[in-house]
């Protein structure tokens, strides 16, 4: 992934929240008819440096992975957050000079790693549990695991297979117009917010040095 250094994000809670608040992965994999990419909600473990998801287990992508894994190979994995087109009529060079485009503006994180997958039934008894639970807290009434039949969940966990993937190179790209005059962020920030789009409190304030 391409990213300027004006664009570079470097701070590991900027980056792990961006994970979490946008957990569904695009996990991407290469075989013998090319590139694979399925989106795949994954649980960080911030503390052990690894995510944890699962796949079914007719997934094709499992066979890729498994390959790469026994090859050492690193695959990625993509999260995409918030992001917005941005409007040349926004900026108060237009009026200067014009010499203007339309861009968009967006918050990503791509990792990789080299996969592990996992076959045993108590660990994915633990991470569908894990992301379950993640995923339920602060419903009125959240929903367990344990709410369903013993034999229904046993039956359910032999369709699946697990996945880690421990974190060997993490990038955070922001994009949010770090690269513009003062006066151009402030004028985003402004089109931004009669839109009623919360990406304009991502915008560097016009006060900030670049």
């Amino acid at each position: 992934m391409d990213v300027p250094p004006a664009f570079r994000e470097d701070q590991a809670q900027a980056i792990h929240a961006l994970i979490e608040a946008h957990p569904l992965a695009l996990l991407v994999s290469t075989g013998e008819d090319g590139p694979t990419a399925n989106p795949v909600p994954m649980l960080l473990d911030p503390s052990a440096g690894v995510l944890r998801c699962h796949l079914a287990r007719a997934n094709g992508q499992i066979g890729e992975l498994r390959a790469a894994q026994a090859a050492g190979r690193e695959v990625p994995a993509v999260f995409q957050g918030p992001q917005v087109y941005i409007s040349p009529g926004w900026y108060a060079s237009k009026a200067e000079h014009g010499r203007v485009v339309p861009t968009w503006n967006y918050l990503i994180v791509q990792v990789r790693g080299v996969p592990r997958v996992i076959d045993d039934a108590d660990w994915l008894r633990g991470q569908v549990g894990a992301l379950t639970d993640r995923h339920e807290a602060g419903l009125a009434d959240p929903w367990s695991v344990g709410d369903a039949p013993d034999g229904f969940v046993a039956a359910q966990l032999r369709g699946i297979v697990g996945l880690e993937l421990p974190l060997t190179r993490v990038t955070g790209k922001w994009k949010a117009s770090q690269n513009r005059p003062a006066a151009d962020r402030a004028g985003v920030i402004a089109g931004l917010e009669a839109a009623g789009d919360a990406m304009a409190a991502r915008i560097p304030a016009p006060e900030q040095s670049q």
